[in-house]
Protein backbone atom coordinates (compact mmCIF):
# COMPACT_ATOMS: atom_id res chain seq x y z
CA UNK A 1 0.00 0.00 0.00
CA UNK A 2 1.33 3.43 -0.99
CA UNK A 3 0.95 6.31 0.97
CA UNK A 4 1.57 10.37 0.61
CA UNK A 5 2.63 12.19 3.93
CA UNK A 6 2.26 15.76 3.69
CA UNK A 7 3.30 18.72 5.85
CA UNK A 8 1.07 21.79 5.64
CA UNK A 9 2.36 25.29 6.46
CA UNK A 10 6.06 24.56 7.00
CA UNK A 11 7.36 23.15 3.63
CA UNK A 12 5.00 21.62 1.39
CA UNK A 13 6.77 18.01 1.41
CA UNK A 14 5.60 15.25 0.19
CA UNK A 15 7.14 11.72 1.32
CA UNK A 16 6.13 8.60 -0.72
CA UNK A 17 5.99 5.53 1.81
CA UNK A 18 6.17 1.89 1.66
CA UNK A 19 3.63 0.66 4.38
CA UNK A 20 3.20 -2.97 4.75
CA UNK A 21 1.79 -4.97 7.60
CA UNK A 22 5.18 -5.99 8.68
CA UNK A 23 6.18 -2.22 9.67
CA UNK A 24 5.27 -0.83 13.19
CA UNK A 25 3.00 2.01 11.99
CA UNK A 26 3.49 3.51 15.29
CA UNK A 27 7.11 3.86 15.38
CA UNK A 28 7.22 5.49 11.50
CA UNK A 29 4.72 7.84 13.17
CA UNK A 30 7.08 8.51 16.34
CA UNK A 31 10.25 8.81 13.22
CA UNK A 32 7.78 11.42 11.22
CA UNK A 33 7.27 13.32 14.47
CA UNK A 34 10.65 13.57 15.32
CA UNK A 35 10.73 14.97 11.48
CA UNK A 36 8.64 17.63 11.80
CA UNK A 37 9.54 18.63 14.78
CA UNK A 38 12.91 19.27 13.45
CA UNK A 39 11.65 21.05 10.01
CA UNK A 40 9.99 23.09 12.27
CA UNK A 41 12.76 24.40 14.29
CA UNK A 42 14.69 25.01 11.51
CA UNK A 43 12.23 27.28 9.77
CA UNK A 44 11.84 29.19 13.07
CA UNK A 45 15.64 29.67 12.44
CA UNK A 46 14.97 30.96 9.21
CA UNK A 47 12.77 33.04 10.08
CA UNK A 48 14.57 34.36 13.01
CA UNK A 49 17.86 34.71 10.68
CA UNK A 50 15.90 36.91 8.11
CA UNK A 51 12.84 38.68 10.55
CA UNK A 52 14.42 38.42 13.81
CA UNK A 53 16.57 40.77 16.05
CA UNK A 54 20.08 39.72 16.39
CA UNK A 55 20.45 40.26 19.54
CA UNK A 56 21.46 37.65 21.96
CA UNK A 57 20.62 39.24 25.47
CA UNK A 58 18.95 36.86 27.71
CA UNK A 59 16.79 38.21 30.07
CA UNK A 60 15.56 35.86 33.21
CA UNK A 61 12.02 35.41 33.35
CA UNK A 62 10.44 37.36 36.80
CA UNK A 63 10.56 34.89 40.03
CA UNK A 64 10.46 35.61 43.78
CA UNK A 65 13.52 32.81 44.62
CA UNK A 66 16.53 35.01 45.53
CA UNK A 67 18.65 31.65 44.87
CA UNK A 68 20.00 29.82 41.00
CA UNK A 69 19.27 26.24 41.95
CA UNK A 70 22.39 24.80 39.97
CA UNK A 71 20.89 21.19 40.08
CA UNK A 72 18.05 19.96 37.72
CA UNK A 73 15.21 19.24 40.77
CA UNK A 74 13.21 16.49 38.10
CA UNK A 75 13.05 15.33 34.61
CA UNK A 76 10.49 15.15 32.45
CA UNK A 77 8.14 12.20 34.61
CA UNK A 78 8.53 13.79 37.76
CA UNK A 79 12.29 11.41 38.90
CA UNK A 80 14.64 13.04 41.28
CA UNK A 81 18.10 13.70 38.81
CA UNK A 82 20.53 15.28 40.47
CA UNK A 83 21.27 16.79 44.04
CA UNK A 84 20.86 20.35 44.25
CA UNK A 85 23.49 22.82 44.93
CA UNK A 86 22.87 26.37 45.22
CA UNK A 87 24.40 29.48 45.34
CA UNK A 88 22.87 33.02 46.95
CA UNK A 89 21.92 35.83 44.75
CA UNK A 90 21.66 39.13 46.71
CA UNK A 91 19.23 41.66 45.24
CA UNK A 92 19.70 45.38 46.41
CA UNK A 93 16.92 47.46 45.43
CA UNK A 94 18.33 51.04 44.34
CA UNK A 95 16.10 54.13 44.03
CA UNK A 96 17.48 56.69 41.42
CA UNK A 97 16.89 60.28 41.93
CA UNK A 98 15.29 61.93 38.90
CA UNK A 99 17.20 62.84 35.65
CA UNK A 100 18.11 66.52 35.66
CA UNK A 101 18.75 67.33 32.22
CA UNK A 102 21.98 69.11 31.52
CA UNK A 103 21.06 70.91 28.39
CA UNK A 104 22.91 71.36 24.90
CA UNK A 105 25.91 69.96 24.72
CA UNK A 106 28.71 72.66 24.66
CA UNK A 107 30.40 72.24 21.23
CA UNK A 108 34.02 71.71 20.60
CA UNK A 109 36.66 74.39 21.66
CA UNK A 110 38.91 73.51 18.47
CA UNK A 111 36.33 74.09 16.22
CA UNK A 112 37.06 77.37 13.92
CA UNK A 113 34.70 80.15 15.21
CA UNK A 114 32.90 82.89 13.30
CA UNK A 115 31.06 86.09 14.56
CA UNK A 116 28.25 88.17 13.74
CA UNK A 117 27.07 90.60 15.60
CA UNK A 118 23.22 91.99 16.03
CA UNK A 119 22.92 95.26 17.13
CA UNK A 120 19.48 96.28 18.15
CA UNK A 121 17.76 98.41 15.35
CA UNK A 122 17.48 101.07 17.54
CA UNK A 123 19.64 101.94 20.27
CA UNK A 124 18.75 105.33 22.37
CA UNK A 125 20.97 107.88 23.66
CA UNK A 126 23.46 107.68 26.53
CA UNK A 127 22.53 103.69 26.92
CA UNK A 128 25.77 101.74 27.71
CA UNK A 129 26.37 97.80 26.92
CA UNK A 130 26.07 95.46 30.00
CA UNK A 131 27.38 92.35 28.43
CA UNK A 132 26.45 90.25 25.52
CA UNK A 133 24.25 87.15 24.81
CA UNK A 134 26.06 84.28 22.54
CA UNK A 135 24.02 81.49 20.27
CA UNK A 136 25.78 78.57 19.12
CA UNK A 137 25.08 77.34 16.26
CA UNK A 138 26.85 74.80 14.13
CA UNK A 139 27.57 75.30 10.10
CA UNK A 140 29.33 72.97 7.39
CA UNK A 141 31.34 74.04 4.81
CA UNK A 142 32.01 71.40 1.85
CA UNK A 143 35.20 69.53 2.02
CA UNK A 144 37.37 71.50 -0.92
CA UNK A 145 39.35 70.60 -3.58
CA UNK A 146 42.34 72.63 -4.27
CA UNK A 147 45.44 72.41 -6.48
CA UNK A 148 48.70 72.66 -4.64
CA UNK A 149 51.39 74.34 -6.97
CA UNK A 150 55.03 73.16 -6.37
CA UNK A 151 56.72 75.60 -7.86
CA UNK A 152 60.71 75.41 -8.39
CA UNK A 153 62.67 78.58 -9.88
CA UNK A 154 65.17 77.93 -12.61
CA UNK A 155 68.67 79.80 -12.34
CA UNK A 156 71.45 79.27 -15.06
CA UNK A 157 74.20 80.26 -13.36
CA UNK A 158 77.50 82.49 -15.45
CA UNK A 159 78.84 79.21 -16.87
CA UNK A 160 75.64 78.61 -18.38
CA UNK A 161 74.43 76.02 -16.11
CA UNK A 162 71.19 75.53 -14.79
CA UNK A 163 70.09 75.16 -11.05
CA UNK A 164 67.07 73.71 -10.16
CA UNK A 165 65.80 72.35 -6.19
CA UNK A 166 64.87 68.54 -6.59
CA UNK A 167 61.27 67.64 -6.07
CA UNK A 168 59.87 67.17 -2.58
CA UNK A 169 59.41 63.45 -2.02
CA UNK A 170 55.72 62.45 -2.50
CA UNK A 171 53.44 59.62 -2.08
CA UNK A 172 53.12 58.26 -5.24
CA UNK A 173 55.46 60.46 -8.01
CA UNK A 174 53.17 60.23 -11.27
CA UNK A 175 50.10 61.05 -9.64
CA UNK A 176 48.18 64.36 -9.57
CA UNK A 177 47.18 63.40 -6.00
CA UNK A 178 48.91 64.31 -3.08
CA UNK A 179 48.97 62.71 0.58
CA UNK A 180 45.83 64.46 2.11
CA UNK A 181 43.56 62.95 -1.38
CA UNK A 182 44.78 59.68 -1.22
CA UNK A 183 44.38 59.28 2.40
CA UNK A 184 40.46 61.08 1.68
CA UNK A 185 39.72 57.83 -1.11
CA UNK A 186 41.10 55.10 1.26
CA UNK A 187 39.29 56.32 4.13
CA UNK A 188 36.01 56.96 2.37
CA UNK A 189 36.18 53.13 1.11
CA UNK A 190 37.47 51.47 4.14
CA UNK A 191 36.11 53.68 7.03
CA UNK A 192 32.92 55.22 5.55
CA UNK A 193 32.57 52.31 3.64
CA UNK A 194 31.58 54.42 0.58
CA UNK A 195 32.57 52.74 -2.65
CA UNK A 196 34.59 53.89 -5.33
CA UNK A 197 32.01 54.71 -8.14
CA UNK A 198 30.10 56.72 -5.22
CA UNK A 199 33.14 58.46 -4.34
CA UNK A 200 33.12 60.00 -7.99
CA UNK A 201 29.79 61.05 -8.24
CA UNK A 202 31.05 63.18 -5.27
CA UNK A 203 33.98 64.81 -7.10
CA UNK A 204 31.61 65.02 -9.78
CA UNK A 205 29.52 67.26 -8.13
CA UNK A 206 32.67 69.08 -6.77
CA UNK A 207 33.50 70.12 -10.34
CA UNK A 208 36.42 67.19 -10.83
CA UNK A 209 35.62 64.59 -12.82
CA UNK A 210 37.77 61.34 -12.27
CA UNK A 211 38.13 57.80 -13.62
CA UNK A 212 37.29 54.68 -11.94
CA UNK A 213 40.82 53.28 -12.93
CA UNK A 214 42.42 56.21 -11.55
CA UNK A 215 40.72 56.16 -8.02
CA UNK A 216 41.46 52.74 -8.08
CA UNK A 217 45.65 53.16 -8.55
CA UNK A 218 45.28 55.51 -6.03
CA UNK A 219 44.16 52.81 -3.66
CA UNK A 220 46.64 50.41 -4.86
CA UNK A 221 48.82 52.68 -4.88
CA UNK A 222 48.32 53.77 -1.14
CA UNK A 223 48.41 50.26 -0.23
CA UNK A 224 51.61 49.29 -1.57
CA UNK A 225 53.07 52.27 0.26
CA UNK A 226 52.18 51.08 3.61
CA UNK A 227 52.71 47.68 3.06
CA UNK A 228 56.23 47.79 5.37
CA UNK A 229 53.81 49.19 8.24
CA UNK A 230 52.17 45.73 7.35
CA UNK A 231 55.01 44.07 8.02
CA UNK A 232 55.76 45.50 11.03
CA UNK A 233 52.42 45.34 12.42
CA UNK A 234 52.30 41.53 11.85
CA UNK A 235 55.27 40.72 13.69
CA UNK A 236 53.84 43.15 16.95
CA UNK A 237 50.53 41.13 17.19
CA UNK A 238 52.67 37.95 16.75
CA UNK A 239 54.87 38.93 19.72
CA UNK A 240 52.16 39.32 21.98
CA UNK A 241 51.50 35.70 24.41
CA UNK A 242 47.58 35.93 23.72
CA UNK A 243 45.94 36.32 20.27
CA UNK A 244 41.97 35.85 19.80
CA UNK A 245 41.56 34.24 16.23
CA UNK A 246 38.61 33.87 13.83
CA UNK A 247 37.70 34.37 10.35
CA UNK A 248 34.83 35.67 7.86
CA UNK A 249 33.98 35.43 4.53
CA UNK A 250 34.49 37.97 1.10
CA UNK A 251 33.53 37.59 -2.11
CA UNK A 252 36.29 37.64 -4.78
CA UNK A 253 36.08 38.45 -8.83
CA UNK A 254 37.19 35.01 -10.21
CA UNK A 255 39.64 35.49 -12.98
CA UNK A 256 38.56 32.22 -14.19
CA UNK A 257 35.24 32.69 -14.51
CA UNK A 258 33.71 35.88 -15.96
CA UNK A 259 31.51 37.60 -13.90
CA UNK A 260 31.60 35.36 -10.97
CA UNK A 261 32.84 35.40 -7.49
CA UNK A 262 35.23 33.12 -5.51
CA UNK A 263 34.22 32.39 -1.61
CA UNK A 264 37.99 33.78 0.12
CA UNK A 265 38.41 34.65 3.65
CA UNK A 266 39.70 37.18 5.89
CA UNK A 267 41.49 35.42 8.78
CA UNK A 268 41.95 38.00 12.10
CA UNK A 269 44.38 37.65 14.81
CA UNK A 270 43.96 40.68 17.51
CA UNK A 271 46.50 40.57 20.43
CA UNK A 272 44.93 40.05 23.66
CA UNK A 273 46.46 42.49 26.31
CA UNK A 274 47.65 45.14 23.39
CA UNK A 275 45.64 47.18 21.06
CA UNK A 276 46.29 45.65 17.44
CA UNK A 277 44.89 43.95 15.33
CA UNK A 278 45.73 41.24 11.76
CA UNK A 279 43.93 40.68 8.64
CA UNK A 280 45.10 38.07 6.52
CA UNK A 281 43.06 36.87 3.05
CA UNK A 282 43.48 33.34 2.05
CA UNK A 283 41.42 31.76 -0.39
CA UNK A 284 40.04 29.08 2.21
CA UNK A 285 38.65 28.25 5.09
CA UNK A 286 41.37 25.60 5.95
CA UNK A 287 43.90 25.12 8.54
CA UNK A 288 46.69 25.66 6.58
CA UNK A 289 46.10 29.65 6.95
CA UNK A 290 45.92 29.44 10.67
CA UNK A 291 48.89 27.51 10.72
CA UNK A 292 51.32 29.19 8.65
CA UNK A 293 50.36 32.33 10.33
CA UNK A 294 51.16 31.45 13.29
CA UNK A 295 53.65 29.07 12.88
CA UNK A 296 55.91 30.80 15.28
CA UNK A 297 53.71 31.71 17.87
CA UNK A 298 54.15 31.17 21.72
CA UNK A 299 50.94 31.91 24.20
CA UNK A 300 47.51 31.34 24.68
CA UNK A 301 45.20 31.03 21.23
CA UNK A 302 41.54 31.68 22.02
CA UNK A 303 39.00 30.88 19.41
CA UNK A 304 35.24 30.09 18.94
CA UNK A 305 35.77 26.01 18.82
CA UNK A 306 36.45 25.58 15.07
CA UNK A 307 38.54 22.34 14.03
CA UNK A 308 40.45 24.50 11.89
CA UNK A 309 42.16 25.37 15.70
CA UNK A 310 42.34 22.04 16.85
CA UNK A 311 45.78 21.36 15.87
CA UNK A 312 47.23 23.88 17.91
CA UNK A 313 45.99 22.09 21.25
CA UNK A 314 48.76 19.81 20.54
CA UNK A 315 51.29 23.03 19.83
CA UNK A 316 54.02 23.34 22.07
CA UNK A 317 53.95 26.33 23.90
CA UNK A 318 50.52 27.13 22.81
CA UNK A 319 47.35 26.84 25.12
CA UNK A 320 43.94 26.69 23.17
CA UNK A 321 40.86 28.68 24.79
CA UNK A 322 37.44 28.60 23.27
CA UNK A 323 34.61 31.30 23.54
CA UNK A 324 31.62 31.28 26.19
CA UNK A 325 30.04 33.73 23.99
CA UNK A 326 29.48 30.79 20.89
CA UNK A 327 28.55 28.10 23.59
CA UNK A 328 25.83 30.28 25.13
CA UNK A 329 24.57 31.13 21.46
CA UNK A 330 23.51 27.21 20.91
CA UNK A 331 21.35 27.44 23.79
CA UNK A 332 19.96 30.58 22.88
CA UNK A 333 18.96 28.84 19.80
CA UNK A 334 17.99 25.74 21.77
CA UNK A 335 15.64 27.81 23.82
CA UNK A 336 12.40 27.02 21.55
CA UNK A 337 13.70 22.71 22.10
CA UNK A 338 13.44 22.90 25.50
CA UNK A 339 13.14 25.84 27.39
CA UNK A 340 13.16 24.52 30.90
CA UNK A 341 16.84 23.90 30.30
CA UNK A 342 18.02 26.32 28.38
CA UNK A 343 16.83 29.19 30.57
CA UNK A 344 18.78 26.83 33.47
CA UNK A 345 22.14 27.23 31.38
CA UNK A 346 21.69 31.06 30.69
CA UNK A 347 20.59 32.19 33.98
CA UNK A 348 24.17 30.54 34.97
CA UNK A 349 25.96 31.95 32.26
CA UNK A 350 24.17 35.12 33.21
CA UNK A 351 25.88 34.95 36.74
CA UNK A 352 29.70 34.21 35.21
CA UNK A 353 29.26 37.43 32.91
CA UNK A 354 28.01 39.02 35.48
CA UNK A 355 31.46 38.79 37.13
CA UNK A 356 33.00 40.43 34.12
CA UNK A 357 30.76 43.43 34.38
CA UNK A 358 31.72 43.83 37.83
CA UNK A 359 35.59 43.03 36.93
CA UNK A 360 35.30 46.40 34.73
CA UNK A 361 33.12 48.41 36.47
CA UNK A 362 36.15 48.11 39.10
CA UNK A 363 38.85 48.96 36.68
CA UNK A 364 40.42 45.47 38.63
CA UNK A 365 44.09 44.35 37.16
CA UNK A 366 44.64 41.29 36.05
CA UNK A 367 45.04 39.54 39.86
CA UNK A 368 42.29 41.22 41.54
CA UNK A 369 40.17 39.59 38.43
CA UNK A 370 41.71 36.35 38.59
CA UNK A 371 40.91 36.70 42.29
CA UNK A 372 37.20 37.50 41.70
CA UNK A 373 36.89 35.21 39.06
CA UNK A 374 38.10 32.18 41.58
CA UNK A 375 35.57 33.99 44.23
CA UNK A 376 32.35 34.38 42.54
CA UNK A 377 32.62 32.84 38.79
CA UNK A 378 34.53 28.76 39.30
CA UNK A 379 32.16 27.89 41.98
CA UNK A 380 29.30 28.30 39.13
CA UNK A 381 31.10 27.14 36.18
CA UNK A 382 32.05 24.05 37.82
CA UNK A 383 28.59 23.25 39.20
CA UNK A 384 27.17 23.73 35.40
CA UNK A 385 29.72 21.28 33.80
CA UNK A 386 28.51 18.89 36.15
CA UNK A 387 24.70 19.69 35.93
CA UNK A 388 25.15 19.80 32.23
CA UNK A 389 26.69 16.26 31.76
CA UNK A 390 23.60 14.56 33.97
CA UNK A 391 21.23 16.54 31.69
CA UNK A 392 22.64 15.52 28.11
CA UNK A 393 21.46 11.45 28.81
CA UNK A 394 18.64 12.53 29.10
CA UNK A 395 17.82 14.47 25.65
CA UNK A 396 17.34 13.39 22.24
CA UNK A 397 20.63 13.43 20.42
CA UNK A 398 19.18 14.89 17.27
CA UNK A 399 17.43 17.82 19.11
CA UNK A 400 18.92 21.20 19.52
CA UNK A 401 19.73 20.90 23.24
CA UNK A 402 21.34 17.87 23.33
CA UNK A 403 23.22 19.47 20.30
CA UNK A 404 23.95 22.35 22.57
CA UNK A 405 24.80 20.41 25.69
CA UNK A 406 27.28 18.42 23.60
CA UNK A 407 29.28 21.44 22.13
CA UNK A 408 29.74 22.93 25.87
CA UNK A 409 30.57 19.65 27.56
CA UNK A 410 32.99 18.59 24.91
CA UNK A 411 35.23 21.89 25.54
CA UNK A 412 34.48 22.65 29.00
CA UNK A 413 37.76 22.71 30.12
CA UNK A 414 38.78 24.72 27.67
CA UNK A 415 35.74 27.85 28.04
CA UNK A 416 36.55 27.65 31.88
CA UNK A 417 40.31 28.04 31.03
CA UNK A 418 40.04 32.15 31.30
CA UNK A 419 39.20 32.26 34.82
CA UNK A 420 42.98 30.89 35.40
CA UNK A 421 44.58 34.43 34.30
CA UNK A 422 43.61 38.11 35.03
CA UNK A 423 44.58 38.83 31.56
CA UNK A 424 42.03 36.02 29.74
CA UNK A 425 38.58 37.09 28.59
CA UNK A 426 35.49 34.98 28.51
CA UNK A 427 35.02 35.03 25.60
CA UNK A 428 36.23 35.83 21.67
CA UNK A 429 34.19 39.36 20.84
CA UNK A 430 36.99 41.86 21.24
CA UNK A 431 38.50 40.01 17.79
CA UNK A 432 34.17 39.88 16.32
CA UNK A 433 34.32 43.24 17.19
CA UNK A 434 37.25 44.58 14.99
CA UNK A 435 35.40 42.13 12.01
CA UNK A 436 32.18 44.14 12.17
CA UNK A 437 33.56 46.65 9.66
CA UNK A 438 33.85 44.19 7.04
CA UNK A 439 30.21 43.27 6.88
CA UNK A 440 29.27 46.96 6.73
CA UNK A 441 32.02 47.10 3.53
CA UNK A 442 30.31 43.85 2.40
CA UNK A 443 26.88 45.69 2.08
CA UNK A 444 28.75 48.75 0.22
CA UNK A 445 31.42 47.86 -2.41
CA UNK A 446 29.79 43.74 -2.17
CA UNK A 447 33.09 41.81 -3.39
CA UNK A 448 36.98 42.82 -4.32
CA UNK A 449 37.85 43.01 -7.85
CA UNK A 450 40.85 40.01 -7.37
CA UNK A 451 43.23 38.46 -5.10
CA UNK A 452 45.71 40.96 -5.22
CA UNK A 453 43.02 43.41 -4.07
CA UNK A 454 41.29 41.55 -1.30
CA UNK A 455 44.81 41.60 0.29
CA UNK A 456 45.27 44.95 0.04
CA UNK A 457 41.66 45.15 1.79
CA UNK A 458 43.60 43.17 4.54
CA UNK A 459 46.49 45.49 4.87
CA UNK A 460 44.04 48.88 5.20
CA UNK A 461 41.59 46.69 7.28
CA UNK A 462 44.44 46.07 9.46
CA UNK A 463 45.94 49.36 10.06
CA UNK A 464 43.13 51.38 10.13
CA UNK A 465 41.31 48.80 12.92
CA UNK A 466 44.39 49.32 14.86
CA UNK A 467 43.61 53.00 14.81
CA UNK A 468 40.36 52.47 16.24
CA UNK A 469 41.55 50.33 18.95
CA UNK A 470 43.66 53.23 20.16
CA UNK A 471 41.51 56.31 19.41
CA UNK A 472 43.48 57.33 16.51
CA UNK A 473 41.71 59.55 13.85
CA UNK A 474 42.59 57.66 10.64
CA UNK A 475 42.53 60.21 8.35
CA UNK A 476 44.75 62.33 10.70
CA UNK A 477 47.19 59.31 10.82
CA UNK A 478 47.07 58.52 7.04
CA UNK A 479 47.78 61.64 5.82
CA UNK A 480 50.79 61.80 8.02
CA UNK A 481 51.83 58.64 7.71
CA UNK A 482 52.01 58.79 3.59
CA UNK A 483 53.83 62.33 3.65
CA UNK A 484 56.65 60.72 6.00
CA UNK A 485 56.85 57.15 4.42
CA UNK A 486 59.04 58.08 1.70
CA UNK A 487 61.46 59.65 3.45
CA UNK A 488 61.14 57.21 6.63
CA UNK A 489 64.09 54.51 6.84
CA UNK A 490 62.82 51.07 7.15
CA UNK A 491 64.50 50.72 10.82
CA UNK A 492 62.16 53.41 11.97
CA UNK A 493 58.94 52.04 10.66
CA UNK A 494 57.64 50.78 13.59
CA UNK A 495 57.32 54.70 14.99
CA UNK A 496 54.80 55.54 12.22
CA UNK A 497 52.23 52.25 13.66
CA UNK A 498 48.98 53.94 14.88
CA UNK A 499 49.40 52.86 18.53
CA UNK A 500 52.90 54.35 18.25
CA UNK A 501 52.28 57.43 16.48
CA UNK A 502 49.88 58.63 18.68
CA UNK A 503 52.51 58.62 21.31
CA UNK A 504 55.48 60.74 19.27
CA UNK A 505 52.48 62.80 18.21
CA UNK A 506 51.94 63.62 22.63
Amino acid sequence: MRSLLVVPNYFRIFISLEINSEIDKDALIDRMTIQIGLLQRELAQLKKMIFGARSERFSAPDTSATQLELGFKVDATGTAVVEQQTITVTKKKVTQAPIVHPGRTKLPDHLRRERVFVEPEAIPPGARKIGEEITEELNYVAPELYVLEIIRPRYVTPDAAIIIADMPARPVEKAIAGASLLAHVVIEKYADHLPLYRQMQRFERAGIKLAYSTLSDWVSATCKLIDPLYGALKKQVLRGGYIHADETPIKVLDKNKSGQTHRGYFWVYRNGPGKSVLFDYRQGRGRQAPMEMLGDFKGYLQTDGYAAYDSFDKKEGVTLIHCMAHARRYFVEAADNDRERAEYVLKAMQQVYGVERQCRELGLDFERRRQKRADDAVPVLNALGEWMKTQIPQTNPRSAIYKALAYSIQRWDKLCLYATDGMLEIDNNPVENSIRPVALGRKNYLFCGSQEAAQRTAVIYSLLGTCKLNGVNPYTWLRDVLEKLPTTKMKNIDQLLPQNWIINQM
